[in-house]
């Protein structure tokens, strides 16, 4: 089977994740949906070791499709009825290239690894190894967007419940303004327009990425969404309940005068968490060098040393960013391979680490909360090693183990040494 495809060509759930299957369910129905492929789990693993092959088929399938473009994750289990991943994992929008998507690619790959995310399946009880699909679209220069419920999540009432505001979507689903409410009965009826502040539309920039544009307040304050259109987004809700089933929650946006559907999902019973911030991932394997400075790994043979390098993925985080939370659940330890990290408990510097440093690597051994904070002091560069690939290692390799209990003793001498102090 094709690991990337047309989104017309996604079928399998546990393969390209529930984003790309509802999205394909959507290009099947007839509704309008933006052009784009879908990106199995493996696939974007693979682009996130930074193997060329995968890396050169991404690129090669998003070319047909008119750039820039859209890269959202579509993690098996992701949006399902009972549990959403708004917010956990990284939606990246104006992706300038098709060489440019497969850094997101990765990026979308450390997000569904993150801390944030982990603690969030944890919660969930989802404690399993995430396998990531991915979908890449043409970004729409969307004149209006927002989001849309077939069914009021607030009261239950049998109408479509729409906020809109001006630019892309993002404006309303990061909270970013106070959008215009719609209430709209089945039959098509307008019970209620509410105007919001839409103080800001957020817009495609010129070199990639987005910049946010200040309206004025006639913009401001005018309603975003005329008679047509909301009679429109009332038909697309219909629809989407004919294929998907009821109560869902719609993103959708207009271009050029033309309705699109973005995204179509069940109304979750939880509701979105805190957003995960991804990093920039470069997906390249960790030099032999690195991990033969690593104490956990002293003494393995060149062989060995060379497999658990193929392990490790690269993560570079800008100065300032937090790199792991306090109390959070732990996802990956990281090498520092350049750069500074401040470690701090309950806002109290403790230590200060550099390159070859660890970090993390206790999360990864007990599945308990992390014992610090650790944010960049400068921009920094890590190897990154997930508890998925780091557990059956030590699980598999005698010499590894005994190095980690080699580690931990030391540290725990360390602590007592420091209490009798």
């Amino acid at each position: 089977m094709n690991g990337v495809v047309p989104l017309a060509k996604a079928h399998e759930h546990d393969v390209f994740g529930s984003k790309a299957v509802g999205l394909g369910d959507a290009a099947r129905g007839g509704l309008p949906v933006p052009p784009g492929v879908a990106l199995s789990g493996p696939v974007v693993e693979a682009v996130a070791s930074g193997e060329d092959e995968a890396i050169k088929q991404v690129a090669e399938s998003v070319r047909s499709l008119d750039g820039p473009f859209a890269v959202r994750s579509s993690a098996v289990g992701e949006d399902g009825a009972d549990a959403s991943f708004a917010g956990q994992h990284v939606t990246l929008l104006n992706v300038p290239s098709a060489g440019a998507v497969t850094d997101a690619v990765r990026e979308i790959w450390w997000s569904a690894n993150s801390d944030s995310a982990i603690t969030y399946r944890q919660r969930q009880d989802m404690f399993v190894r995430p396998s990531v699909g991915v979908v890449v679209q043409a970004l729409l220069d969307s004149d209006v967007a927002g989001v849309m419920f077939t069914r009021n999540p607030i009261n239950g009432a049998d109408e479509r419940m729409i906020e809109a505001s001006w630019g892309l979507g993002e404006a309303v689903v990061a909270g970013r303004v106070i959008p215009d409410n719609y209430r709209v009965a089945r039959s098509g009826e307008v019970i209620d327009r509410t105007p919001g502040l839409k103080k800001i539309a957020i817009r495609r920039a010129p070199d990639g990425g987005t910049l946010e544009e200040q309206l004025s307040t006639h913009d401001a304050e005018r309603h975003s969404l005329s008679d047509a259109q909301l009679a429109e987004l009332n038909a697309l809700a219909t629809r989407c309940e004919e294929i998907y089933g009821p109560g869902r929650d719609i993103e959708w946006a207009y271009a050029a005068g033309r309705l699109y559907l973005l995204q179509c999902r069940p109304v979750t019973q939880a509701g979105p968490s805190a957003a995960a911030i991804g990093s920039q991932a470069q997906g390249t394997e960790a030099p032999p060098d690195v991990v033969h400075k690593i104490p956990l790994f002293v003494g393995l043979t060149d062989k060995q040393v060379e497999e658990v390098s193929r392990l490790f993925k690269e993560r570079r985080f800008p100065a300032g960013q937090a790199i792991i939370r306090e109390g959070s659940g732990g996802a990956a330890f990281f090498v520092i391979e350049s750069g500074e990290l401040v470690v701090t408990v309950q806002g109290e510097e403790r230590a200060r680490l550099g390159p070859g440093d660890l970090c993390g690597e206790l999360a990864m051994i007990d599945q308990g909360v992390r014992s610090a904070t650790v944010t960049a002091a400068t921009d920094v560069v890590c190897w990154g090693l997930t508890y998925w690939d780091f557990r059956p290692l030590v699980e598999h390799n005698s010499a590894i183990a005994w190095n980690l209990l080699q580690t931990l003793a030391k540290r725990l001498r360390a602590a007592e040494h420091a209490h009798l102090q």
